[in-house]
């Protein structure tokens, strides 16, 4: 009998460096959930303590790799480190850890740590994030998709987490249900693309596809599976119809959870899937996403105006958002010069951050005017906040002024550098539609903005958060400006990591 060869594995096959954050936050993750079996119900000082520890570790970690601006491959390819993962996995901590920070006085003043509910919010938090990290490098459409489960079941079990609200758990059986829907689409989608090119590394899949060695049947119809799952994904037109009922649903700490960091994990495998994976489809994928860019910037940015419920009127807004974040995925030029791609795509990359660094500290003020027994959920719990605290009233202004794209928040440079790369593709036509449909979107930002300063508050009692609370949230106030003022740092690095990425 012949005997097999054993497959020996190269160095770079178990160069485990570039993982070392993934291993440090899983090993971490699993210490805190044994920890906090010992914690007192009610009481997760420490599980918190322990979970912005583990979040700051993994800040190191990745901050060693992007100031290397190297690019590594590991686990026979399946793994990527390069500038934009790690950009992105850098803003991913910062984001998951305010949200932690805004969230610790909401989730104990709830029955979300009581009972047999500990510190699962928090290890939950951590577990999405390990997906989140997992998206961002993943280079095979097998690593991709185990992230993307990681994170969503994790979302799944935060959104149901308050078991006797009716209306949590609604919003959890929606979630999975149409979660799962584009689960299976988005599987589908890959199954097909594997079909065609016999790969599931990414790398190996932009080369085949690019000689044209690849069915072009079966691959068309692949990417309109991945297309639609993605576009569930960012929360798009057509495939929105979760968010507004989830972002409602869910508890505001979980809705920040599912809101912000998630985008960028998001941003990143539609980079992977699309721009690496697919660049000789790039015609056919564009003419998709244009279509629903366009529809998410009307219907977002039009059926936002009628909402009375903050929270359901921040949902749509987010699928007008993201329609911008699409439209610089539909005008980088994959087939001509690198240097216009990224530039289209880093402006996408960046406004997604810019984004992400907004609704979280959106969300954290609507969480800091809450109270036990009380949700700030309405537009009307804002009236009068300008009296009750001028500072916080500020802040919420800022925001809100850079959702809308009014300078000097940093949103006007974030809208700008799209639609200037719209612009400088020549399709001005859609630059000029994305801005008629900010505008439309401005009234019901600034309508806030109205509510807080001109209206007589119906709550008048005093606001009371916690000091590491207000510490953040006035530090997001302040980066909001600052990066509307001086803006070129981060642009100049989204560009760099992303024409990285490109070139590799």
């Amino acid at each position: 009998m012949n005997e097999m060869t054993p497959t020996l594995l190269s160095a770079a096959d178990t160069n485990l460096v570039p993982v070392y954050a993934e291993i440090f936050l899983l090993i971490a993750t699993s210490a805190i959930l044994l920890i906090d079996m010992y914690m007192k119900a009610g009481k997760r000082d420490l599980t918190y303590a322990l979970s912005l520890l583990a979040i700051a570790g993994c800040a190191v970690f990745s901050f060693v790799d992007f100031n290397a601006g190297t690019t590594v491959f590991t686990f026979s390819g399946m793994y990527v480190s390069d500038p934009m993962s790690n950009l992105l996995k850098l803003f991913t901590y910062l984001a998951t850890a305010m949200t932690l920070i805004y969230s610790r006085q909401y989730v104990g003043q709830r029955d979300m740590m009581s009972g047999n509910l500990g510190g699962e919010f928090y290890v939950l938090a951590l577990f999405s994030m390990l997906g989140q990290m997992i998206m961002i490098s993943g280079n095979s459409m097998l690593s991709i998709y185990l992230g993307l489960e990681l994170m969503s079941l994790s979302l799944y079990a935060l959104v149901a987490m308050r078991r006797d609200h009716a209306i949590s758990t609604e919003a959890a059986m929606k979630y999975f249900i149409l979660g799962a829907l584009a689960s299976g689409f988005l599987l589908y989608g890959m199954s097909m693309i594997y079909g065609a090119t016999g790969s599931l590394d990414i790398t190996t899949i932009g080369q085949v596809t690019s000689a044209g060695q690849a069915d072009p049947m079966i691959l068309v119809f692949g990417l309109v599976f991945l297309v639609a799952g993605l576009a569930f994904k960012l929360g798009v037109v057509p495939f929105h119809m979760w968010v507004p009922d989830v972002v409602q649903g869910a508890p505001t700490a979980v809705t920040l959870l599912l809101g912000g960091a998630p985008k960028l994990a998001t941003f990143a495998i539609v980079i992977r899937l699309l721009v690496e994976a697919l660049p000789s489809m790039a015609t056919d994928w564009q003419q998709m996403l244009m279509v629903v860019a366009v529809l998410s910037l009307a219907f977002g940015n039009i059926t936002a105006i009628a909402q009375t419920n903050i929270k359901r009127m921040l949902a749509y807004s987010t699928i007008a958002q993201m329609g911008f974040v699409v439209l610089a995925l539909v005008v980088g030029n994959i087939g001509g010069d690198t240097t216009d791609a990224a530039a289209a795509y880093s402006a996408g990359m960046y406004y997604t951050i810019i984004y992400v660094l907004t609704t979280v500290g959106t969300f954290g003020l609507i969480m800091m005017l809450a109270r036990a027994g009380h949700e700030a959920e309405l537009i009307s719990d804002f009236k009068g906040l300008g009296k009750r605290s001028p500072w916080f009233a500020i802040i919420m202004t800022i925001l809100m002024f850079s959702l809308a794209g009014v300078p000097p928040a940093v949103g006007f440079i974030a809208k700008y550098a799209v639609l200037q790369a719209v612009a400088n593709a020549g399709m001005v036509w859609l630059a000029v539609v994305a801005v008629m449909f900010s505008l439309i979107g401005a009234f019901y930002y600034l309508r806030i903005v109205k509510t807080i300063w001109f209206d007589d508050a119906v709550d008048t009692s005093a606001i009371s958060t916690p000091l590491d609370m207000r510490i953040i949230m006035s530090l997001n106030g302040v980066a909001i400006v600052v990066l509307g003022v001086i803006p070129g740092s981060l642009l100049a690095i989204c560009y760099s990591a992303m024409q990285a990425t490109l070139v590799k």
